[in-house]
């Protein structure tokens, strides 16, 4: 099969935002307890953070993680997690049918955070809670006053504020498994109560409304719609959740999900831009696409304390799917600012820990980990002449997908591509218009013949190889060899 690519410096789509390879804690099975935490292992530091985590995070490069939930936050009273953890209440936890012990709440989770290298992205509770205990967690967290909120986190140990940016408004508010279910009239009338409210107390902070929990919702855009008539002057991102799966065991069409994640992306940045018109407004309304992986299995707790519920085992294939999501976020990054892979350890993540103290990664973790190295600067509209196959849902799916990004101060241009193919190999021209001669310094590869291969804490059977590079001139065009079911990473310099 032969591909070309075609890199022209004129032809550019955006500044990534950092954000987008955020990811995402919440409080279920095992990804605080047992994840993060854990005071009796061997590498816990003197807060009780496991150390061979915070490493693997550090590893992923990972600069906001979203907290504490998730469906958990609907039914979550913040202030039961901060101050003396002796005095603590243990809860029953509805979402997920647990108890939390609330060990660690925001006092520890922020900190857990600035050790990790990464920022909190705040959600608030709106299901059972409102805008009155959204307003004083922001005092809690963020205020300099001298204020109850804001001298009770002094007593309790912490004279500067955290200053959380970024704060959700809920969490899928649309579902009707949610804690306090709202319809999107009630969502954003509240949603926009508390926002004013929030923003009085810290004008510096910036809002994510809910968005539908699904493009799969029988809402779907009428919620974006509404809520947005109520909300759009007092926030500033709306969110977007989608989980994908194989569980048909059609590989190819598991492999063109990231076409439909493009399409609800471009989709809501529309509703967004019909309601600024609407409302004769200048300002934009970016988007949050704040849960994202690929996601199998669905279970409760059983009423424990960090029960092993939702650690799906990851396999070649789901990596490969990863890292076209991955390439759709940085494709559509003029409207997708923040973007949290769901989630970060244990609960369908790419860290994994067992009760023996080991920790190990999972397929899913390399493309995140290069995506985020290298995945920096300005992405590029590059042009792509391939072959493409048939899928039902989506019509002509382009067998090679990629996404270009160029970083000045590097002088590098990182090509990520995946070669959907489940038979042949691409023979593929990269070719660089209006840029300098360029030289092909890495070539990346995430293979191995067998789609269903997975990682485990005994043996890795998928792992990234660094391909042999034959020493060549720099020159405006390159040819590269894309294996067959694989993802890739190439970097040029100039």
């Amino acid at each position: 099969m032969k591909a070309e690519i075609i890199i022209n410096r004129n032809y550019r789509i955006g500044e990534i935002d950092r954000r987008i390879y955020g990811s995402f804690i919440e409080h279920l099975g095992r990804a605080v307890y047992g994840g993060i935490y854990e005071p009796g292992h061997p590498t816990a530091d003197d807060r009780g953070f496991r150390g061979d985590v915070i490493g693997l995070v550090k590893e992923l490069n990972v600069p906001i993680v979203r907290y504490p939930g998730g469906n958990f936050v609907s039914g979550y009273n913040w202030e039961d997690g901060i101050g003396d953890k002796s005095k603590r209440p243990r809860r029953i936890e509805l979402a997920w049918q647990s108890v939390e012990p609330n060990q660690v709440g925001i006092d520890e989770f922020q900190e857990w955070a600035r050790r990790a290298g990464s920022e909190v992205m705040m959600a608030v509770n709106l299901g059972t809670a409102g805008p009155s205990e959204a307003m004083n967690c922001v005092e809690y967290c963020n205020s300099e006053t001298d204020t109850h909120y804001a001298q009770m986190r002094r007593k309790n140990g912490f004279e500067k504020p955290f200053k959380i940016k970024t704060w959700c408004l809920g969490n899928e508010m649309d579902g009707d498994w949610q804690m306090g279910h709202k319809t999107a009239e009630e969502y954003g009338r509240v949603a926009a109560e508390t926002a004013k409210l929030m923003k009085l107390v810290d004008p510096e902070i910036e809002l994510v409304l809910c968005g539908s929990s699904s493009p799969e919702m029988p809402s779907y855009i009428d919620w974006e719609l509404t809520a947005l008539e109520h909300a759009y002057d007092y926030v500033d991102y709306i969110s977007l959740h989608s989980y994908y799966n194989n569980k048909s065991g059609n590989t190819p069409e598991f492999f063109a999900r990231s076409v439909g994640m493009d399409r609800f992306i471009k989709t809501v940045a529309s509703v967004c831009d019909i309601v600024r018109a609407k409302k004769r407004r200048s300002k934009t309304v970016n988007l949050s696409f704040d849960e994202w992986n690929v996601w199998y299995n669905c279970s409760n707790a059983g009423w424990k304390i960090g029960a092993h519920i939702m650690e799906d085992c990851y396999t070649l294939e789901d990596a490969i799917v990863v890292g076209c999501l991955l390439m759709t976020l940085q494709n559509n990054c003029d409207r997708v600012k923040i973007a949290c892979m769901a989630q970060l350890v244990n609960v369908i993540a790419p860290i994994m820990t067992d009760d023996d103290g080991s920790s190990w990664v999972q397929t899913t973790f390399y493309p995140f980990m290069f995506a985020s190295a290298n995945g920096r600067g300005t992405a590029m509209k590059p042009v792509v002449n391939c072959g493409s196959y048939r899928s039902a849902d989506f019509g002509e799916v382009p067998y090679i997908e990629t996404s270009v990004i160029h970083n000045a101060e590097k002088r590098e241009l990182v090509v990520f591509a995946v070669n959907r193919s489940l038979d042949d190999g691409a023979e593929t021209s990269v070719r660089f218009e209006n840029f300098e001669d360029c030289a092909l310094v890495e070539h990346v590869e995430l293979y191995s013949d067998d789609l269903k291969a997975v990682n485990t804490k005994t043996s890795s059977a998928v792992l990234p190889a660094r391909r042999e590079i034959e020493a060549a001139l720099p020159s405006a065009e390159h040819r590269v060899k894309l294996k067959k079911h694989s993802w890739n990473m190439l970097r040029f310099a100039y």
